[in-house]
């Protein structure tokens, strides 16, 4: 009998790596196409007001053209999905922000529908825009809810008195500002009609869910839409719904009976894609004198448009980090004239623990105490939000295996005072924490004739190797060599699936696939382990198995470190080495695994020092919108990265004891180059990115406060 070795926790190389350096993987732009036509949107040049006249003469007067749509004679859409009312393209002549799409030109070449679009005229009445979020706005109000279906407002015990008879407070604001997501391949499609059926090939998270808004969109069956998204070369969030894009391909397509591609411009990307919220944040941290918090009251102020109530779940973290007995959490969005924002990775967590994890360092420097011991100190039996059991919880593990590694019990406390030549150095450390979602999804295990196995599941791969993973799964609970195997993802048609996103993939669908095997495996029982004639197939379904679920509190977490070293002429900050130590249930693929932390972290970094969207008060517009003026972290802002994945056993949340990872290692990034930047300056910097200017404001202060201190006087080096 032949032995086949375990495939779950082994470092598999990628199973679509040789494709994709290959070019043999195929992009919703390259899929054939036989007689495609291209379409390319005329964006709103005012942020607030009305069309009042479209003249597309001068666009159908050109060679190729072959019509101009807009809200006067594109086709409808269901006035009554369910869908989000920025989907609803060309359908209304009201403009709700800058580079709302208000026309259409589709024509027979790429360049041709380019031109067209230019050559359109639009005219407008325009109104008054707003597009600058403030913290004393006053149509500011609570959120109902937010992404994460909790309350805009929540409270335990009482906030108010805890905070006033804490002998330990601090109390600051905190701001981010807006973060563009910028993946390698942008929103793409290409719409087909067969009559009243639609074919997309997408860029798409999730394929399963886009064709059920869609369907819902166009007015028609389920079944009779097919989402294609093999390849994908990155989202980040902002590819878990349709975009307008995709409407807009598809509405295209449906007028003039053929086939029609999109594929944005980098700059299109930043004026029509979803983005992160600015956030103006105000922790308040109460605690006794040996450092237990006694209250944390955490309020964040973010902008929404005025065509969605999306509000971001940015303070949910801080209900269940810490002990604390008193606690409350608000979120209030102010309606602007901008486009709506959504998703990006880690949504709410990344901006909401940037604020936490510094104050928590603040606090811990107001009681002069170790910022890891602090945390150490105020981690809670059960969490302190539900009451619940944690189905796991090693974020101390986290935390004393990252200070080991880190070399923390070198650091001097005291901030400021260390120096290499002329760069002041300094490390800082934060926590990392995600929820553990998993979501019902369905899968098909089919045994071949041959001998072989194939496995079907509308899952969706970012790049972040969900392909392998799910392989891997596969290979395992069927108990065969992965050469025996083939796995189909990608497609709406393969079944119900959730989308690639709130890092919930590889536990939903890895679930359902090993549930569909195992249960093929017992089945071909029944036929004496002799595949019939025709093959066997099963389908499994994980609904069920979902609420049968011990109620348990379900999260992730890690520790993050980081070294900065800041030059005390120019503020030039550089990030020397950053750790980061996760705890996340079983590890499917190390090797997958750590390139996904490595990925996470660089992004934390990217927007701890450089990423910022510029907002335009006067047009309304982003003023940065491209990567010349938009800066994310290139290969020489990367230091050395280094991630260490504890061995973490729990079996309450699926089968494979699996959880998500693709979010975690962004959370508290940020914060930890913050704090080290503090702990190398003596100077804290509250508002991201910490760019080269507000590094220098942090050095004239410093160099002022030391000027002031008793018995300073020695010279100081000149700062720009």
């Amino acid at each position: 009998m032949t032995t086949v070795s375990r495939c779950v926790g082994a470092p598999m190389t990628r199973v679509d790596g040789l494709d994709k350096v290959t070019g043999a993987a195929r992009y919703a732009y390259e899929f054939p196409t036989q007689g495609v036509s291209y379409v390319w949107p005329v964006q709103a040049t005012v942020a607030r007001g009305r069309v009042t006249a479209v003249d597309p003469a001068p666009a159908l007067a050109l060679p190729g053209v072959l019509t101009v749509l807009d809200h006067t004679n594109a086709p409808r859409l269901n006035a009554e999905a369910p869908a989000s009312a920025d989907l609803f393209v060309l359908q209304s002549a009201q403009v709700a922000y800058h580079g709302q799409m208000v026309a259409a030109v589709v024509a027979t070449s790429l360049e041709a529908a380019r031109e067209g679009a230019a050559a359109v005229r639009v005219s407008y009445e325009r109104e008054p825009h707003d597009v600058v979020l403030r913290a004393d706005d006053e149509r500011l109000e609570i959120a109902e809810t937010v992404t994460d279906g909790s309350p805009g407002l929540v409270e335990r015990g009482d906030a108010d008195t805890a905070w006033a008879a804490a002998p330990v407070r601090v109390d600051n604001t905190y701001t981010t500002p807006v973060e563009h997501v910028s993946p390698m391949e942008p929103h793409a499609t290409i719409a087909v009609w067969d009559e009243d059926r639609l074919t997309l090939f997408n860029s798409d998270q999730g394929p399963y869910m886009s064709a059920q808004l869609l369907s819902a969109l166009f007015g028609i069956e389920l079944s009779a839409v097919e989402v294609v998204a093999e390849y994908i070369g990155g989202g980040f969030g902002a590819k878990g719904i349709p975009r307008s894009p995709t409407v807009l391909a598809a509405l295209a397509a449906r007028a003039v009976g053929r086939p029609v591609k999109i594929a944005l411009t980098r700059q299109q990307m930043f004026q029509l894609i979803p983005y992160r919220s600015p956030t103006i944040q105000r922790v308040r941290l109460g605690a006794g004198r040996d450092g237990r918090l006694t209250v944390i009251q955490h309020d964040s102020v973010q902008q929404r448009s005025t065509l969605v109530p999306f509000a971001d779940q940015t303070v949910s973290s801080t209900r269940m980090m810490y002990a604390a007995p008193n606690a409350r959490t608000t979120v209030k969005v102010a309606p602007l004239d901008v486009m709506t924002p959504a998703w990006f990775r880690a949504p709410g967590h990344t901006p909401g623990m940037f604020a936490l994890e510094s104050a928590i360092d603040e606090l811990a420097e107001a009681l002069g105490m170790d910022p890891i011991e602090l945390r150490i100190r105020n981690e809670p039996a059960n969490d302190p939000e539900s009451g619940k059991p944690f189905s796991s919880r090693n974020l101390v593990a986290c935390l004393r295996e990252g200070a080991a590694r880190f070399g923390w019990e070198h650091r001097d406390p005291a901030p400021g005072i260390r120096r290499e030549g002329r760069w002041l150095v300094g490390t800082g450390v934060a926590a990392s924490h995600h929820p553990d979602y998993t979501f019902p999804s369905s899968a098909v295990a089919r045994a071949e004739e041959d001998g072989t196995y194939r496995v079907r599941i509308g899952a969706a791969d970012l790049g972040t190797g969900a392909r392998t993973a799910l392989t891997q799964v596969a290979a395992d609970a069927l108990a065969i060599p992965v050469s025996r195997l083939r796995l189909e993802i990608g497609r709406a048609s393969l079944g119900m699936a959730p989308f690639a996103g709130g890092s919930l993939g590889t536990a939903s669908w890895g679930w359902a696939v090993d549930k569909a095997c195992r249960a093929l495996l017992k089945e071909l029982d029944v036929y004496g382990g002799v595949v019939p004639d025709g093959g066997l197939e099963v389908v499994a379904d994980t609904t069920e198995d979902l609420g049968q679920r011990a109620d348990l509190s379900r999260h992730t977490f890690g520790a993050q470190f980081a070294q900065v070293r800041v030059d005390a002429d120019t503020g030039e900050i550089r990030v020397d080495r950053m750790l980061g130590v996760f705890a996340a249930g079983r590890i499917v693929n190390p090797h997958t695994a750590r390139s996904q932390f490595l990925g996470a972290m660089t992004m934390g970094l990217s927007m701890a020092l450089l990423e910022i969207g510029e907002v335009d008060p006067v047009f309304g517009d982003f003023a940065n919108h491209d990567f010349a003026g938009y800066h994310i972290a290139a290969h020489a802002d990367v230091p050395r990265l280094d991630v260490v994945c504890l061995e973490e056993t729990d079996n309450t949340s699926n089968p494979m004891g699996a959880k998500g990872i693709g979010e975690l290692g962004i959370v508290g990034a940020a914060a930890a180059i913050g704090n080290a930047f503090h702990h190398a300056t003596g100077e804290r910097v509250r508002d991201l990115p910490i760019r080269i200017e507000r590094s220098r404001e942090a050095l004239r202060a410093a160099r002022s406060a030391e000027k002031r201190r008793p018995g300073a006087g020695e010279p100081e080096p000149r700062v720009g």
